[in-house]
Protein backbone atom coordinates (compact mmCIF):
# COMPACT_ATOMS: atom_id res chain seq x y z
CA UNK A 1 0.00 0.00 0.00
CA UNK A 2 1.14 3.56 -0.65
CA UNK A 3 0.58 6.84 1.14
CA UNK A 4 1.47 10.27 -0.18
CA UNK A 5 1.83 13.67 1.45
CA UNK A 6 2.62 17.00 -0.19
CA UNK A 7 4.70 19.88 1.15
CA UNK A 8 5.55 23.32 -0.23
CA UNK A 9 8.45 25.69 0.17
CA UNK A 10 9.73 28.85 -1.48
CA UNK A 11 13.37 29.08 -2.48
CA UNK A 12 15.76 30.87 -4.81
CA UNK A 13 18.72 29.57 -6.76
CA UNK A 14 21.22 30.19 -9.51
CA UNK A 15 22.29 27.42 -11.89
CA UNK A 16 25.96 28.31 -12.45
CA UNK A 17 26.39 26.04 -15.50
CA UNK A 18 23.16 26.97 -17.26
CA UNK A 19 23.56 28.84 -20.58
CA UNK A 20 20.22 30.68 -20.30
CA UNK A 21 18.18 32.77 -17.93
CA UNK A 22 18.46 30.24 -15.07
CA UNK A 23 22.06 31.42 -14.63
CA UNK A 24 20.54 34.50 -12.97
CA UNK A 25 19.07 34.52 -9.48
CA UNK A 26 15.42 33.44 -9.55
CA UNK A 27 12.95 31.62 -7.33
CA UNK A 28 10.31 28.90 -7.36
CA UNK A 29 7.33 27.80 -5.35
CA UNK A 30 8.33 24.16 -4.97
CA UNK A 31 6.00 21.26 -4.16
CA UNK A 32 7.46 18.09 -2.71
CA UNK A 33 5.39 14.90 -2.84
CA UNK A 34 6.59 12.19 -0.46
CA UNK A 35 5.42 8.61 -1.03
CA UNK A 36 5.86 5.78 1.44
CA UNK A 37 5.12 2.17 0.71
CA UNK A 38 4.62 -0.76 3.02
CA UNK A 39 2.21 -2.99 4.86
CA UNK A 40 -0.37 -1.77 7.33
CA UNK A 41 1.08 -1.67 10.82
CA UNK A 42 -0.52 -4.22 13.12
CA UNK A 43 -0.04 -2.61 16.51
CA UNK A 44 0.83 0.56 18.33
CA UNK A 45 -0.41 4.07 17.66
CA UNK A 46 -0.13 3.65 13.87
CA UNK A 47 -2.13 0.39 13.73
CA UNK A 48 -3.97 0.15 10.43
CA UNK A 49 -1.65 2.71 8.79
CA UNK A 50 1.45 2.47 6.61
CA UNK A 51 2.72 5.43 8.65
CA UNK A 52 0.97 8.18 10.60
CA UNK A 53 0.64 11.30 8.42
CA UNK A 54 1.57 13.41 11.46
CA UNK A 55 4.86 11.52 11.80
CA UNK A 56 5.60 12.04 8.09
CA UNK A 57 4.80 15.76 8.40
CA UNK A 58 7.01 16.25 11.43
CA UNK A 59 9.99 14.48 9.85
CA UNK A 60 9.72 16.20 6.46
CA UNK A 61 9.19 19.65 7.96
CA UNK A 62 12.15 19.29 10.36
CA UNK A 63 14.60 17.60 7.98
CA UNK A 64 13.75 19.36 4.72
CA UNK A 65 11.21 22.18 4.63
CA UNK A 66 12.73 24.11 7.55
CA UNK A 67 16.14 23.94 5.82
CA UNK A 68 15.01 24.93 2.30
CA UNK A 69 12.12 27.35 2.80
CA UNK A 70 13.02 30.98 1.98
CA UNK A 71 16.67 30.11 1.33
CA UNK A 72 19.12 30.47 -1.45
CA UNK A 73 19.59 26.83 -2.36
CA UNK A 74 23.14 27.54 -3.54
CA UNK A 75 24.08 27.89 0.15
CA UNK A 76 23.27 24.18 0.65
CA UNK A 77 23.67 22.51 -2.76
CA UNK A 78 26.52 23.28 -5.15
CA UNK A 79 24.48 23.11 -8.37
CA UNK A 80 20.84 23.19 -7.20
CA UNK A 81 19.08 21.71 -10.20
CA UNK A 82 15.75 20.03 -9.45
CA UNK A 83 17.53 16.68 -9.82
CA UNK A 84 20.25 17.59 -7.29
CA UNK A 85 17.69 19.04 -4.88
CA UNK A 86 15.62 15.84 -4.86
CA UNK A 87 18.76 13.76 -4.19
CA UNK A 88 19.60 16.10 -1.28
CA UNK A 89 16.07 15.58 0.08
CA UNK A 90 16.30 11.78 -0.30
CA UNK A 91 19.55 11.72 1.68
CA UNK A 92 17.82 13.52 4.58
CA UNK A 93 14.64 11.45 4.63
CA UNK A 94 15.59 7.88 3.77
CA UNK A 95 17.02 7.01 7.21
CA UNK A 96 14.10 8.54 9.10
CA UNK A 97 11.35 7.19 6.82
CA UNK A 98 12.21 3.54 6.10
CA UNK A 99 9.15 3.15 3.87
CA UNK A 100 10.26 6.01 1.60
CA UNK A 101 9.66 4.81 -1.95
CA UNK A 102 9.37 7.92 -4.12
CA UNK A 103 9.92 11.67 -4.09
CA UNK A 104 8.47 14.03 -6.67
CA UNK A 105 9.78 17.60 -6.69
CA UNK A 106 7.71 20.07 -8.67
CA UNK A 107 9.77 23.11 -9.67
CA UNK A 108 6.83 24.62 -11.58
CA UNK A 109 3.24 23.53 -12.17
CA UNK A 110 4.37 21.75 -15.33
CA UNK A 111 7.90 20.52 -14.53
CA UNK A 112 8.96 17.93 -11.98
CA UNK A 113 11.61 15.33 -11.22
CA UNK A 114 10.86 11.91 -9.72
CA UNK A 115 13.31 9.83 -7.67
CA UNK A 116 12.35 6.27 -6.72
CA UNK A 117 13.78 3.76 -4.30
CA UNK A 118 16.15 1.55 -6.26
CA UNK A 119 17.26 4.36 -8.59
CA UNK A 120 21.09 4.57 -8.57
CA UNK A 121 21.03 7.99 -6.90
CA UNK A 122 19.14 6.62 -3.87
CA UNK A 123 22.02 4.30 -3.02
CA UNK A 124 23.89 6.74 -0.75
CA UNK A 125 25.76 4.10 1.18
Amino acid sequence: MQIRKSFTFEAAHVLPNHPGKCARLHGHSYRLDVMLEGPLQQGGPAAGMVEDFEVVSRIVKEAVVSKLDHRSLNELIENPTAENIVVWVWERLSQQLPGLAELTLWETRKACVVLRKGDPLTQTG
